[in-house]
């Protein structure tokens, strides 16, 4: 009973830290913000759901899995990023300045 609630817990927490991104990515003025927002935010939301998800599963083999998808995913993530940076940059792209 304990640990269903902790992985709802986990699973809303995820879901929050998913919704903050998507903001960013709404409301930030530039490529580098908005991608550090979508890059910060989902990576944490989505170890908070695999740690749900793990938790539920009750299963070493599948947290195990879970933890090598999360770890591929942030790997992705940040190089997919820093790709989009790079070629903003290229394109002479500036920085939001105030």
């Amino acid at each position: 009973m304990l640990t269903d609630y902790l992985a709802l817990l986990l699973l809303i927490v995820g879901g929050f830290f998913f919704l903050a991104g998507t903001v960013g990515l709404l409301r930030f003025p530039d490529v580098y913000t908005r991608l550090h927002a979508l890059t910060k935010a989902d990576n944490l939301g989505l170890g908070f759901i695999m740690a749900g998800l793990a938790i539920q599963s009750g299963s070493w083999l599948v947290a195990g899995k879970l933890l090598v998808i999360w770890l591929l995913v942030m790997l992705a993530g940040a190089s997919v990023a820093h790709l989009i940076a790079r070629r903003a940059l290229q394109r002479d792209i500036t920085p939001w300045q105030r």
